[in-house]
Order: structure tokens, then sequence, then C-alpha cells
């Protein structure tokens, strides 16, 4: 690590140590140590570390670490040597020694005690926590400490590497440092994190630099430091080196001009482009005569040789000593004479300053010279001649001769010569002139020159120019008219000046038109259109100096950019291009920035339809302010004015999808809105953001929606882009609305809290002592309130301190209140406190209770009981005064009570009335009352206390006389009924205190006869202010009002009896019917009225069978009891239908209990009692459940209806309900009942749907092209009518195309036929056909006996399917006899599906049976019942479903092979080979065939020769010797003899085999077994047979090689040899078996003996032939051998 110097590390040190002392304010103390072990002088870090082991210090109670020595006396620090250095822990050292040195808590200490931790102490483990927490925190600042030590080094080091390098770059650049001060800046604050500096409350560079930071560093380019740069007086004084180099230099080359000036002084204040030339000729030539540089070439010869060299060169021109002619030699040299213009290269002298550029060669001189160099022609006009002398001087001393060439152009001519002697010969510095015309035709540029050809090696050309100085206009060759709105026009102005030194004439035509065949023919007076652009003038002249405007004008048409090219043609011939270039554009804003969350509309809300966006504002107060900033980018390059304005919203609710109108829309100014932009209106600048200020401030309580539309102005409408010119355009302008902002706000009041909302002051508080409470007020708006305090200061002084004042957002304001009590007793104010600009002040509620003198009287109530009318009492009471303050009272009777009892004067007498009462003092007052009149005196005596509080002594007294009276003197009996006796009840007061008696008298009154009237009790005694409840009894016998009826009352004691007025209205029977259907409201008739209201209305859709109830309901409205009858008039059923019981089944009583045997005897039950209903046959029936019986008083009597039917049609009858005396009421009743009555279901089975449900006539799974399969369905029709069925079957069809089909008849739909299926003529058809000839005409038959009018009907229905009797057929039909049942028959054939469909094809049609009536009464009564037929009722449908699949059987083999016979040759050989080979092998594989169908299979095998098939099996493998079976044909059929049969899911085992013969047919291929089916289907299988036969090798030991390995071979051994030899060889054995080669092994072998016996010494040869019996191929072996009688052996090739 770098050492850190001590300016450094007191920096570091001051900078840790004020970041510790910040950071450990709250818990340091003044006291610390640190550890003995550290060093005096501490760097940073052992500075920092010892400053946060100062943990404070605590008592010695709380630990254990007070019993602990005190360590030893710390050394004295060291004074450091600095006296600069900041370090004081000397003198903390030198002034509490150990306090500061020593530690409190070492490191291993604290290390021990967290280790250590787990006491049962809990004060103990919770300093362990603290510990703990305060050395991780303790790490934790070490660490941030070392990382900022780190971090400031690294800092300090990249800013002296930055240093260094600086400085060395400035070494580099500048050679010699004038001053020594420091050459470049301080980087170290780019090196140091002055962010982690400040979060650890360092100084950092920014605190010490004002300066800011840039975003990003500067390309670093060539740096001179600051010191190498001269100050403004060094300047002055100083002269660099440089700047001698340079006045030296420049004094040179004056010389040097000064001989170039002698040389051209001929040349014209014209000629000035010319000089340069010469001087670069000049220039050249003295380059071409200057000496190589490279001059080792005179090194090349040696010395002696080069001596020799120029020994001989000068010999030879010493020969040639004669007089040359100068002429042919240049100038200023040895033989050519001297120049008269260049003298002659003098010797340059020493310390003389060599001119930089080299002198001209003495070759180069000039031999003549042009005055002027050039000839030049200028300010000439087309048809003058201008001349020109041109003297042409010998600068030689020589005599010369020359010749001049003429120019070549016709713009130039050359003259005669005029020399100054005869011959044309020069004389040295003599002149001759030339006459140089010049004619120019055109006001452009001319160049040509002259040759003049001297003796000279060099030809002198002259120049000639015609240089008229050419108009030069300041106009650029591209003018851009930026950019305007499509259909606008805009107006750009060039300046356009001529700075040439000529006048110049212009035109200006389009690039197309040029070149024009004459200018006068495209210079037009107006504009110059190429559009879009148009240019003004077209024609126009310029002196030098002067310019004019140039107008461009753009009208883009279209979008994007436009250029378009023109030519300048000037006088001169000069043209040159203009390029005007403008874009085109559309308006376009966009809204790119919103302060504030982004804004959404709620679901549901109502929002403009036109504005582009949306913004709402939060709730405002009243009268506040709330601004959002928006920033509008002007998108084109185009100035725009605009203006705001604020209209109403176009709210309209659309549904989704729902486009709105443009008729709707409106646009009305909203006056009353809340909201403001700024600026209102200006101009957007092109392509700028520009910042607006949208402001909401509500004025008035409520929700505010306006919509902002940014309106620009005079924006140009697009045009055509057919306009041929600017004139065919037309230009029109308007106000365009491109931006629609809807804006929201809200008014919300201020939101001001009073903690306390109500200030209550406990207890009571003397009057005159300022109470004070403090109490805050909290502003929870968003914007500042000024709120101001009321007073009050009536009785009460009130106020509220500050009284004034502003409340800022969130904030709170404290408020002292001063209450100061004037009036004793309790009080309640509402303090109001003003806010500005609030609708509402804020109230505070203030409770408080005072008290001045309090006296109170010993009695609560003063009771003078019962007086007589003039008696008098006195009671005397006291009046104490438990206060400390004296108090003046006065009693009197209450002024309110005299009010009351009307009265001026108090019967009351008080003695003293009034007076004073010491602290703590008594009285006594005496009350005198005095009866002046009965009354009931229930009054108040006021004690009124000055500044006190009054007490109130109630009195009581009751003066009375007797009186009893009614307390209703009219009695109304209400529901009083004819004949029924009604109570009424009436009260009897006694009004005073006296027991008075009573009697009641007779009825009086003119209609007293037609009433009686019972009164309990009749007499009685009423005690004092009792009342007696009398019960009246009213019986009349009339239904007139009741008005003249009194009943008297005698009292005791009173003058006059008591009167009871009697009146009430009598009234008869009412009864009202209700009628209440299930699942429908009910209606209700009040009768005697309008019955014709009900109706009893069972349903439209009344299921056959079914029961359907109602409720009729008779309602008895008074108390009169009356009879009533029920009775259908029609289709009533008898009353003991209900009576009729079925009886019990003979089963056990427990049996009969079980839940399933009820419910079946319940259904039993209701068959049955539908069954007596419909016994009357007539297809319907009305049962009410009671028929009569008596209706109660006042009784609700509830009758059950129920209706059922077994035969559809619609119904109607009527109800005839008799009640009493009552008129009859007639209910009409209305059924219509649906559904079939004939079904294949059991006649005890019903459905409550609309249309009876049939079961699906299965026919399950048929084979293809199988045989038709018939199902027998019995129809059982429940109704009481014949039924004629007529059955269609319909095949489904599915067809989105046809939806509906519109049949269409002639003649009745479905007419009868007979047995054979012809139409029959009925006499009851619609069209009145008779059945036969000798009957009447009945319907269309007129008497005459005339044809029958054929009727066309035409039906629309719905689209199901298509009539079709295949594959299903319904027969016969026929006619359903009412009540029985018939036998209908549906057959099934299926259809022939293709071999290739490998699944089952399902089937499904449906049948309708369409009914009819072909009774007429049956189908109609007229009003009772009516019944359609035919389409008109729903059909009987019959669902049928089927499959059909081709036949299908499953084979399982026995093996993985199949059915492929791989036999052996070696399997003919029986088990004895001695006894020949088979001739026959019969081999069997057993095939398990399933049948996994649904249906039967009945099926053949059928297979080919040699192959059969056996059911019962055979064995595996047989061998029959013997000859073979003879084969009548190859192709022969062999078969199991029968038909098998499988069953589904049933499976069979069969036994197929192959029989050979021989081995004449080693295999068989492609033969194939055939399972025909019953329904000519058939199954084939591939057999296949293999028969290998073996190889066999003979050698010494013969092996036999088998192809496949597994059979065995028989061999036989024999020889050949002549005959005399056949004793000679033997073989042992000569036949055997030879086993066949195992799996992975080699081939099996058997030795053979070959046993030799030579009869004589002779040559033996013979041949072996080892043979197969199954037809292999023979091996033979050669057999050679001779005898010898020596017993030598001899090798056979020695033989």
């Amino acid at each position: 690590m770098e050492t850190r110097s001590p300016k450094g590390r007191r920096s570091a040190e001051s900078a840790i140590y004020e970041y510790v002392e910040t950071t450990w304010a709250p818990t340091l103390s003044p006291a610390g140590s640190s550890s003995p072990s550290k060093p005096t002088r501490k760097s940073s870090r052992a500075y920092s570390k010892g400053f946060h082991y100062s943990f404070p210090a605590r008592p010695g109670h709380l630990t254990p670490l007070a019993l602990t020595p005190h360590p030893e006396p710390q050394l004295l620090r060291l004074r450091p040597s600095s006296l600069r250095t900041q370090e004081i822990s000397h003198l903390l050292t030198g002034v509490f020694r150990n306090l500061y040195s020593a530690e409190v808590i070492g490191e291993d200490v604290s290390t021990n005690l967290i280790k250590a931790r787990g006491s049962e102490n809990a004060r103990h483990e919770e300093f362990v926590d603290e510990l703990q927490q305060i050395r991780e925190l303790y790490k934790q600042r070490l660490d941030e400490v070392e990382m900022l030590e780190r971090h400031i080094i690294q800092a300090r080091a990249r800013s002296l590497a930055e240093k260094e390098r600086a400085m060395t770059q400035a070494k580099v650049q500048v050679l010699e440092d004038l001053v020594k001060l420091p050459p470049v800046k301080t980087v170290f604050r780019w090196c140091i994190d002055s962010q982690l500096l400040q979060k650890h409350h360092l100084i950092c560079p920014e605190d010490y630099y004002s300066d800011t930071v840039p975003f990003c560093s500067a390309p670093k380019a060539i740096f001179l430091p600051g010191c190498s740069k001269l100050t403004f007086s060094c300047e002055k004084r100083s002269v660099p080196k440089k700047e001698l180099n340079k006045k030296l230099e420049v004094s040179c080359k004056q010389q040097l001009v000064k001989f170039e000036d002698e040389l051209d002084h001929t040349v014209d204040s014209l000629s000035w482009d010319s000089t340069p030339k010469v001087k670069q000729r000049a220039r050249e030539t003295v380059k071409k005569t200057s000496l190589a540089k490279n001059k080792n070439w005179m090194n090349h010869l040696r010395v002696p040789q080069r001596q020799l060299e120029r020994l001989l060169l000068a010999r030879m021109e010493s020969r040639n000593q004669f007089l040359k002619n100068p002429r042919f030699f240049p100038p200023n040299t040895p033989y050519g004479g001297k120049s008269l213009v260049f003298p002659p290269k003098k010797p340059a002298q020493r310390g003389e300053f060599q001119s930089v550029e080299p002198e001209e060669s003495c070759t180069e001189a000039p031999v003549f010279l042009a005055k002027p160099s050039i000839g030049f022609f200028t300010d000439y006009e087309i048809g003058s001649v201008y001349e020109m002398v041109i003297a042409l001087q010998n600068t030689t001393s020589t005599s010369r001769y020359l010749r001049v060439l003429p120019p070549s152009t016709p713009h130039f001519s050359l003259g005669l010569g005029m020399f100054p002697g005869k011959g044309g010969m020069v004389a040295p510095g003599m002149t001759c002139q030339y006459i140089v015309q010049f004619v120019p035709d055109c006001l452009g540029d001319f160049d040509d020159f002259i040759l003049v050809e001297t003796q000279s090696a060099h030809t002198l050309l002259i120049p000639l120019q015609a240089r008229r100085p050419p108009p030069v206009l300041t106009l650029s060759p591209v003018l851009d008219c930026g950019y305007c709105l499509i259909g606008g026009v805009k107006l750009t102005r060039f300046i356009c000046k001529n700075v040439g030194f000529s006048v110049g004439k212009f035109c200006i035509m389009p690039k197309k038109s040029w070149p024009p065949p004459s200018i006068r023919a495209v210079a037009t007076f107006g504009f110059v259109e190429q559009l879009p652009f148009g240019i003004l003038p077209s024609v126009f002249e310029l002196a030098p100096g002067y310019a004019t405007l140039v107008e461009v004008l753009f009208y883009p048409r279209s979008l994007g950019k436009a250029e378009q090219t023109f030519i300048i043609v000037c006088d001169n011939c000069q043209t040159q291009e203009l390029v005007i270039v403008g874009t085109g554009q559309l308006v376009a804003l966009d809204l790119i920035y919103i302060s504030g969350e982004k804004s959404q509309p709620e679901p549901g809300e109502l929002t403009d339809l036109t504005a582009q966006h949306f913004i709402r504002f939060e709730p405002e107060n009243l009268l506040s302010t709330a601004r959002k900033q928006l920033i509008i980018r002007n998108a084109t390059h185009v100035e725009l004015a605009f203006h705001w304005q604020i209209v109403k919203p176009n709210l309209q609710p659309l549904m989704p999808g729902e486009t709105y109108s443009m008729d709707s829309i409106k646009y009305h100014p909203d006056r009353e809105t809340a909201f403001s932009i700024v600026p209102q209106k200006g101009v957007l600048s092109p392509h700028t953001d520009h910042e607006f200020i949208l402001s909401f401030s509500p004025h008035e309580p409520r929700d505010f929606h306006s919509v902002l539309q940014m309106v620009l102005e005079d924006v140009p409408e697009p045009v055509s882009s057919e306009a041929e010119s600017l004139e065919d355009s037309a230009y029109c302008v308007d106000d365009v609305i491109v931006l629609e902002i809807e804006v929201k706000g809200s008014v919300e009041p201020f939101q001001v809290v009073l903690e306390p909302y109500a200030l209550i002051i406990p207890g009571e508080s003397y009057i005159g002592i300022n109470v004070k409470k403090d109490f805050k007020m909290w502003n929870n708006s968003k914007s500042p309130i000024r709120y101001m305090w009321g007073k009050i200061s009536d009785c009460h002084i009130i106020e509220v301190e500050p009284c004034t004042g502003v409340i800022e957002p969130s904030e709170v304001g404290d408020f002292e209140l001063n209450f100061t009590g004037g009036v004793p007793g309790p009080t309640s104010h509402d303090l109001l406190c003003e806010i500005k600009d609030s609708p509402s002040p804020v109230v505070l509620h203030i409770e408080a209770a005072f008290k001045g003198p309090v006296l109170f009287i010993n009695v609560s109530a003063l009771q003078f009981g019962l007086l007589r009318l003039g008696q008098k009492a006195t009671i005397s009471v006291e009046i104490h005064n438990i206060s400390q303050l004296p108090g003046r009272w006065h009693m009197k009777e209450s002024p309110v009570c005299l009010e009351e009892r009307l009265e001026d004067v108090s019967p009351f007498d008080i003695e003293p009335s009034s007076g004073q009462l010491h602290p703590l003092r008594e009285c006594r007052v005496d009350i005198t009352l005095e009866a002046l009149h009965c009354q009931r005196l229930q009054t108040v005596l006021e004690l009124q206390v000055e500044n006190g509080a009054w007490s109130y002594l109630p009195v009581y007294a009751e003066v009375q006389k007797p009186h009893v009276y009614l307390q209703s003197s009219q009695v109304e009996v209400s529901n009083l009924y004819l004949g029924v006796p009604r109570r009424a009840a009436v009260t009897l007061i006694n009004g005073t205190l006296l027991p008075t008696r009573f009697l009641w008298g007779k009825l009086l009154g003119q209609q007293a006869n037609f009433c009686t009237v019972t009164v309990s009790p009749r007499r009685g005694l009423l005690g004092p202010s009792k009342e007696c409840q009398i019960k009246l009894e009213l019986t009349t016998h009339t239904q007139e009002e009741l008005t003249d009826l009194a009943l008297p009352c005698h009292v005791s004691g009173m003058k006059k009896p008591l009167v009871l007025g009697i009146s009430g209205k009598p009234k008869g029977l009412q009864v009202a019917i209700t009628i209440s259907m299930d699942g429908s409201d009910s209606s209700t008739q009040q009768w005697p009225g309008h019955l014709n209201e009900l109706c009893l209305d069972f349903g439209s859709t009344v299921p056959l069978r079914t029961r359907v109830n109602c409720q009729l309901i008779l309602t008895n409205c008074s108390p009169i009891q009356t009879p009533f009858t029920l009775k259908f008039e029609y289709f009533g059923s008898s009353p003991n239908s209900l009576s009729k019981k079925s009886s019990l089944p003979d089963m056990p009583p427990a049996l009969l209990k079980t839940m399933r045997i009820q419910e079946h005897l319940a259904r039993r039950e209701r068959l049955d009692f539908m069954e007596s209903m419909l016994s009357h046959g007539k297809g319907a029936a009305f049962f009410p459940h009671v028929s009569e019986g008596m209706l109660g008083a006042y009784q609700q009597l509830s009758i059950d209806i129920t209706a059922c039917a077994n035969m559809w049609g619609e119904y109607w009858d009527s109800l005839i309900c008799t009640v009493g005396d009552l008129p009859p009421a007639v209910i009409p009743v209305h059924m219509a009942v649906v559904g079939c009555p004939i079904s294949s279901l059991r006649t005890t089975y019903y459905t409550t749907d609309q249309f009876q449900k049939e079961p699906v006539i299965r026919f399950g799974t048929q084979v293809s092209g199988g045989d038709t399969v018939t199902r027998t369905l019995r129809l059982n029709n429940s109704s009481p009518c014949d039924i004629r069925l007529d059955w269609e079957t319909y095949a489904p069809e599915d067809k989105e195309d046809r939806l509906v089909e519109l049949l269409v008849f002639y003649g009745p739909p479905f007419p009868l036929r007979d047995q054979a299926g012809h139409e029959l003529l009925c006499p009851e058809t619609p069209g009145g056909v008779a059945s036969g000839p000798g009957e009447p005409v009945e319907g269309g038959f007129s008497a005459s006996g005339r044809a029958a009018e054929k009727f066309i009907s035409v039906i629309l229905q719905e689209h199901e399917g298509v009539a079709s009797d295949h594959p299903y057929c319904v027969s016969p039909k026929q006619v359903v006899p009412a009540g029985g049942s018939s036998i209908i028959y549906v057959s099934f054939t299926p259809m022939v599906l293709s071999p290739h469909i490998l699944h089952k094809v399902e089937c499904t049609a449906y049948a309708l049976g369409f009914m009819s009536l072909d009774d007429k009464v049956e189908r109609e009564i007229p009003g009772k019942r009516r019944r359609l037929q035919d389409f008109a009722v729903g059909p009987l449908r019959l669902d049928l479903h089927g499959y059909v699949r081709l036949a299908q059987l499953s084979v399982e083999l026995d093996c993985d092979s199949g059915m492929e016979f791989r036999c052996q040759a070696s399997d003919l050989i029986p088990e004895q080979p001695c006894s020949g080979v088979l001739s026959e092998l019969v081999t069997t594989r057993q095939v398990k065939l399933t049948n996994t169908t649904e249906i039967p299979h009945y099926f053949q095998l059928l297979v080919s020769r040699p192959f059969f098939v056996s059911q019962d099996g055979a064995s595996r493998s047989q061998r029959a010797p013997g000859p073979g079976r003879k084969q009548a044909c190859e192709e022969e059929t062999a078969s199991s003899g029968k038909q098998l049969v499988l069953r589904p899911q049933e499976n069979m085992l069969v036994s197929g085999g192959r029989g050979g013969e021989g081995v004449r047919s080693p295999r068989l291929d492609g033969t194939h077994s055939h399972v025909p089916m019953s329904t000519s289907t058939s199954h084939t299988h591939s057999l296949t047979s293999h028969a290998p036969l073996p190889r066999v090798c003979a050698l010494a030991k013969v092996s036999p090689w088998l192809d496949s390995g597994v059979s065995s071979l028989p061999l036989v051994a024999g020889q050949q040899e002549p005959a005399k030899d056949v004793v000679a060889f033997r073989v042992s054995p000569n036949s055997g078996l030879l086993e066949a080669r195992p799996t992975n092994a080699p081939p099996n072998s058997i030795t053979l003996q070959v046993y030799f016996t030579a009869r004589s010494s002779e040559l033996y040869e013979s041949t072996l032939v080892v043979e197969g019996v199954l037809g292999e191929a023979a091996c033979t072996l050669r057999l050679r051998g001779q005898g010898s009688y020596d017993e030598r052996y001899m090798l056979p090739h020695q033989l």
C-alpha cells in the first residue's frame, strides 16, 4: 500500500472523524479509550478503529465487568511533530488518562460474552444482544472506512498517473518551459466518487469546485499547457525565434521581388493574373538548370584517370581557337554575349544571405521580351474592334531575327510588324511592334496566343485574353423554399446582388425550355411557372453593386419533397442551373406528454365522441388551482397559428360497434368552464415542442366537463393535382380543429378537521373566571386555507387565539380557546370559523357549566292533598345556602303556570317572599294555599337566585266536586251484519275522588223496535277517579242504516243523565271466488258482482292421462253461514270417483309398508281415479273434490278441481257455482290436451311430456347384405276413439340450405285405404266423397250427385329428413281400435357395404304415424270439444336404429411364423432308416378364429391341396409309411365338410395341415386359405411350405452340410470297381444316419473305415460312392492300393 502523506493522512482522519461523530452523536460519551497495543502515532485506520471501540460506559451494578480490576495506567501519547496537525489525542490522553486510552469492553471480552450467552438473567441477555448489535455495526463501519480509504488511495493514484501523463505530453509539445508552474489541472475530482463521499458525510470536490460537471468528456486535442502560453505583457516585450527567422526570410524575398518587378515593369495593370505564371515559369527554368543533387558521379573515375581525361579535353578545345557567332549562343554564356536585362551571376560574398530560390540559369535568359507580356482586352462590346500594340525588345547584345505566328481564332488578328531597321533584324535593345486586333461577337471570354520564334532554343509565347468581368450573382444555386402546407402558398424572397464588375441581363426559364428558340419566346413578365414553383421576375438587369428581390412562389399539391430546376441565362452566354426545393407537408400535431398520472375513463362513463385524449383532474378545493403540463409537438416544419377554444362535450351513449353520426356533433362554447390553458393563442414553431399549462380552477361546487380544442388558423385546403398552372388552382383557407382534449374535474370541499371536534369543559366553573382550552385544526385539503375565528360576547366571552391565519396543506394549526362565563348554568355554543372561499364555516361545539351562589329547598315537592272548595292550607319549607357566596333570592309562583291556568293572581301566600342568605346559612318560609274553585292544581314555585341556579318546587293540590262522564258519547258499531250480534265497548269515567253509582236505562229512538241491546254491567259503583268498561251487544234485524238510537245512563249526584248515541250500517252476505292455478297468479272476484272475468283455464298443453289441478277458493267475507254447490255442465264426472278405492294386494302387511310398495299403490290409486273420472268416454273430465257443503262465517274454503283427458283436443265447459241465496255463478272452463294416446308401452306407463317419447327400436348390428330383420311392435290405444295411423318412414338429413318443407295435397293428406292400399271414398272426408254408390251424398255433394269437389291443402313444416322405405319399412297401416291394441311390423334390410369400409356404419331413421279420426262426431262437438288430425296433431314417432358392418373374424396363430409350414427332407426318414423313406408326411398348425363382432358368423374353411382343414384337430406330425396318396388335381379344394357357426365374442380352434408326398414338392408358396362367410364374404390367409434338401460333402470324414441345419441325413456307401476287385476294398459301416449340423457349431461328421485287402501285388483301383436316400448329389472317393510281398511301403506317387 502506498504511504500516505501527512497532509493526506490528516484530511482522511478528519473526514473519518467527522463521519463517525455525526453518526454516533446520540450514543458517544466524551471519555473513551483505545487499545494499549496500538502505537502512539496512528494512521487513519487505527484512529477510526480506536474511536469505534469507545462504547458508552455502563453502571457497575448492570454488568459483572465492574468486578474486574482496573487496567494499568496507559502511557501518555507523544505530541505530534507537525504543528499543523489536527490530532488532539495526546491532549485527551493527558487530561482523561485511562478514561480515554483504556478499553471499556475489548474485542476478546465481547467475543466471549456473545459466545457464552444463555444466562437466566434477562437483563444480561438484553445487554449481550445490544453488544452484539453494536459489534456488528462496528464491523460494518470499519469495512466502510477501509473501503473509503482504499477508494481515496486509488483515486489519488489515478490522478497522479494522469498528471504525469499530461506533463509528459506538455514537455513533448513545448520544448522549453519558460516558467515553472503546475502544468496541468488536477483530475482528482474525476477519479473520486463524490456520491460515495457525500453518503458518508465527507468533503467532496463539489464542495470547493463551483463549475458544473459536463455530461461527457470532450475529445482530447493538442493540449498546450497554460504555463507555456504567453501573457499579454510578455507578448509585447518578447520576440520569439520564429519571428526572427520570418523577418530574415521576408527581407530575402523582398530583394528577389524587386528584381522580378524590374522584369515586369512593362506589364499593364490589366495583366494582373499573368504575373504568377511568369514567376512560376521562371522558377521552373531555374529548377531545370540547377545542378544535380547527386554528385557521386564525380567520384566514378579515379584521380589519375580523371586528370588524364581533363587534359585530353583541354587539348582538343585548344585546337579549335576561332571566333564564334554569339547569335547562335544563349546570352550570358561565354560565346553568346551578355543579356541586357539579366546580368551575369556574380560570386556571393562571404557573410551575405544566400537566396532561398536558385538563380536562373544563363541558358534560360530570354532573347526577346514582350511588352506587354499578355495581350489582355476588357470592357468590350459586341460589334466593336479593339487594337493593342505588342512590342518585342531584343534583350541581348547581338542583333537577332524573329518570326511571329498569328493567332488561330477569328476573333484575334495580327497586323504587319514595324521594325527599326531593314531586313527584319532587331538590334540590341531595340523593339519591333505588332498590332493585335480583337473583334468580339459576344460578351464571352476569348483565349488565344502568338508564337515568336527566335534563334533561341525556346519559343516565346504571348497569350491573348479577352476578359470582360462577368456579373457575379449572390444567388445560391439551390433555393430552399422550406416547408409549406399542402394547398397553401408560400412566398420566399431571395436577395440577388451583382457583386461583379459589369452589368448583366438575366433571364430565368424552366430547364425543360432550354435551349429556347429565342429568348423572347420564353421571357415573360409574370411568374415563371414550373409547378409547384413560380419565380418572379423572369427577366431582370443588374448593375454592379445593385440587388433585386427574387420571389419564389411555392404551392405544394402533394406530400413530400418537391424539386424543380430552372436555368438562369446571362447575356454573356453563361448559364447556371437554379434548383428550387420545397417540401409539402400536412398538419401533424402530437400530444407527447401529460404531467401526472395517466387518466382513463371509468367503465360505462360517457365521454366526448370526438376527443382524442382524456385528462382527469384530481378533486380540487373551491377557488384552488390545479395545473398540468402539456407538451404538444409540431411535427411539421411550418409555423402554425393557433388558438384554443373550450366547448361543451358531445355525450351520446353508443352500443358496442355503433358509430356516431357527424350530424350529432355540436360545438357550443362552454361559458361556465373552470378550465383554462395558456398560452391561449400563438404560433407553433416548426418542428418544436411547445409547453402548455392546463389549469383547473373551480368556482362553484359541481363537476366540470369540457373539451379543449386546438384550432389552427388559416389552414389551406388540399388542392387537386390536376391543375396545370397556378392560376387554375383555387386557394382556400379555413380554421381547422386538429386536437381535442377532454378534461374532467370535480370539486371537493375543504377538508378541515378539528381535533377535538367539540370542547366540553368538565365540571362547573364559577362565573367571571377565564377557562383556557387547547385544540388543533388540521388542513387535509389540497390547498392552503385562510381562516378567521368568530367571537361571542353577549353573556359569555368566547374567543380563539390566534383568530386569523393561514394553514398550509396537510399542516395543523394550534389554537387556544378562552372562555369566560358571565351567566351561571350549563351553556352550549357553536363557535364559527370562516374559511375563505368555503361555502360553509367550520363549527366548534363548546359546552361548559358555570355556577354562582347555590341555594336549595329542603323538600322536593309540596303536597296539599285533596281540598274542598274554599279551604286554606299552610306548609313551611327551609332554604339553605351551601355555597361560599352570599345569595339574593326571591320565591313566587311560576308565571308560566299562571298563564296556563289563565289566572292573574296566584293563590299562594309566601312569607317572606325574598331576602339575602349569607354563605352556609338557612331561613324558613311559610306557604299558604286558598282553594277558590274546583281544579287539579299542579304548579311550580320558583326560587330565583341572582347569578345562581334557580330552584323549582312543585306544588300539588286537588280541589273537586262530584263529576261522571262518558269517554265517548257516540258509538258506531262497525261490521254490523243482519241477525249477527255485534259487540262494542263504552268507557264510563269518574272525574272526581268521590265514589258514584250509575244505572243504564232502556233503548230509545225510532229504530229501537228493530234492535236489541244488552248492557253489561247494567248498574254499579264507580270509585274515585276510576273508569268502568261497559260492554254493549247490538243485534239488528234490518239492513237500514241506524241513525236514531240512544241509551241513557243515570248517575247519582248529577242532575242530568248521560246519553250514549248508537249508529251503524248492517250488511248482508258477501262471498269472494278465487281461482288459483299452478304456476300462475290468482284471480279474485267479489260475489255478488262482476264474475265474467273469471275463467278456469287448465292450460293449452295439457299432456294426456295427466292430472291437472287447480284450486277454487270460496271466501265468506261476512259472518253469515251459508250452503254452496259446484257442478260441471258437460264434462263433469260422478261424485263417487273418490270413493272408489282399489283393493290391496294379497301380501304381508310388513311388505305393504315398504316405500316401493307404497309408491306403487299410490300410483295405482291415481290411475284408478283417472279411469273412474274418464269412464263416461267423452275424452276429458273435470272433477271437484268438494261439490257441496256449508260455508261458515268468515271461512275460506279451498276446493281442488282436477282435470284429466285420455284423448287429444280442445275442450270447453262451464262450472256452475251456487252459494246461498246469491245468484248462480257460471265460470267458463277451458283445457287443451296434447299428446298421442297410442303407445307401445304398457297402459300403466304415462308421461307428462307434450309428445310421447317412444323407446328406440334397435336392430343391433347386422351383416352387410344380410337378410331382412323384422321387429314386432304392439300399439296400445288408451283413448275412447278409433284412431287411424298412416305410417311414413324418414331418413334424417342435415342440410343448411333446406330448412322447411312445403307440402301440397290434392284431397285429404291421408285418405282411407283398403288392405291393398287403394284409396276409399269416405263420406266424412272434407271433400265429401261417398264410400259407396248407393249411399247419400254429404258435405260437398249436391242432390244431383255431381262429382265431389277436390280441395288443395298446403302445409309448411320444418325439414327433418327425406321420406324413404329403405332400409326401414313399417307395415301394415290400419286403424287402432278404441281401448284396444294392434300389431305392426318394422323391418330392417341391411345394405351392402364396399369392402374397403372397415368400421360399422350407423343406420338411423324414424317413422311417423299420423293420426286421423274417421268419425265426425269424435272430431268436433260445437262449443264443447274440437280435435285436429293429420299434420295438425303431433304424430307418433318411432326412432329406428341399427348398424351394418362387414363380416369379420380374428385369426390368431399358434406361432409367430404364421401359416408357413417348414419341413425338412430328413423328416421323411423313419426311425428305422433301413425300412425306406416315407411317402407322405402330415404337418398341422392350429388357428384360433374369434368373432369380435356382435353378430354370429356362418362360414366354411376352404383350402387347396396339399393343405387340409380339420376342426377336431390332428397331431403335429404324422408319418404314414406306404405309398403316397393320389392327388386328383392340384387346385382341388378341401374343406371341413360342413358350415361352421361362430357366436358373438366366441372363438373356435381349427387345425390346418399339409400333406407332403415325398420330396417332389420342395416348396409350395402363394397358396391361400379361404374362409367363406354366410354372407358371401371371404377371408384369405396365405399358406407357405418349405422343404429344404441337405448337402453332403464326402471327405476323409463325411459331414452333412445342410442349408437349414435342422435335418438328419441317411447315407449309403458303395464302391464301384471291376469284378475282380470286389473283395479288395470294403467300407464299414456301409450305411448310417448323419445328424444335422447344430446351430452355431461345426458340421457333424462320421468316420468311415475303408479296408484294403491286397490279393496280389497288382495295383487295385476303385471308387467309393456316398449316396443320400433323399436324392442328394453323390460324393465319390477314388481308392487305389497295391499289394507287396516284402512288406515294403511305397508312396502313392511312386507306384
